[in-house]
């Protein structure tokens, strides 16, 4: 076998390579190199003995990367058939021309330049109004308040990679978890700048295995992962969208959400927000 370095995509053969990784660092020990991986249709970042590795062969690679391709884009075309109804309702209702939708804006901060890329390019093929900042986990609650003041989004999205740690069980301890402690005070920092603006900021937080109770007990409208499992990275997109282009009288629940997530309520749950969209009349 090649030895394996940084930026190779690998499977762990010990769970039966389910999960494909790639190779953001190692670290070399005394007994041992241990790498540090982040999956790369997953948002879940994990570390593995690089005995326990094998490179994934390019023919796998590029049918998942397809398999990935066409899933977005079927969930892009849903999009924007779903804003092109709401505009003909809009027009049938006998003010053709004079008036126009609004969908809400949208600030997606993301702790991996990958998924920031592909997220970015999600919202410009949907016609969604977003701001995409590629902005490491522990610096996020360090930027966010700025963020906010600079873009005034009605939606923010506050995601990257999480996990809980090897062997951890207790569900309550935020030690177990990899990146959850930095999401929880960046929605708090969210939630003080809404205080300060008078404003009614959507926040989705969390990624793979995030604390959920605690995110949501910070602030967070929807957030991840109530059963600690690994999230679509689709599925913070999926609930920002859907406020995005629902009409600001409707209150979204998880449940007009649900259907669209991989994993349903438990990779995704909240509390609920109300939508967004706005209607204005032109003069």
């Amino acid at each position: 076998m090649n030895k394996i370095k940084e930026g190779d995509i690998v499977g762990r053969k010990s769970y039966g390579k389910d999960i494909y990784f790639t190779v953001k660092r190692i670290i070399t020990t005394r007994e041992s190199q241990i790498a540090i991986l982040t999956g790369i249709t997953k948002r879940v970042e994990a570390d593995s003995d690089i005995e326990d590795l094998e490179k994934i062969e390019k023919k796998k690679i590029e049918q998942i990367i397809a398999k990935d391709k066409n899933e977005l884009y079927n969930k892009i075309r849903k999009i924007k058939q779903d804003i092109r109804r709401k505009y003909n309702v809009v027009q049938e209702k006998g003010k053709r021309g004079k008036e126009k939708i609004i969908t809400g804006k949208i600030l997606h901060l993301d702790g991996d330049k990958k998924y920031s890329e592909k997220s970015y390019n999600y919202y410009k093929k949907a016609g969604l109004d977003a701001i995409v900042k590629n902005i490491p986990e522990y610096k996020q609650p360090q930027v966010i308040y700025n963020l906010l003041k600079a873009y005034k989004p009605d939606i923010v999205v506050i995601t990257g990679h999480d996990s809980m740690l090897k062997k951890a069980r207790d569900y309550n301890n935020i030690y177990n978890y990899r990146n959850s402690k930095y999401f929880i005070e960046t929605v708090k920092e969210a939630r003080r700048y809404d205080k300060d603006m008078q404003n009614k900021l959507v926040i989705f937080a969390g990624a793979c295995q995030s604390y959920y109770e605690a995110l949501i007990m910070a602030g967070a409208n929807f957030a991840s992962s109530p059963g600690r499992i690994l999230i679509d990275f689709v599925d913070p997109i999926i609930v920002a969208e859907t406020i995005a282009i629902t009409e600001k009288y409707k209150y979204i629940t998880i449940d007009d959400i649900v259907s669209e997530l991989r994993d349903g309520k438990k990779g995704v749950n909240g509390i609920g927000a109300n939508g967004k969209m706005k209607i204005v009349t032109q003069l």
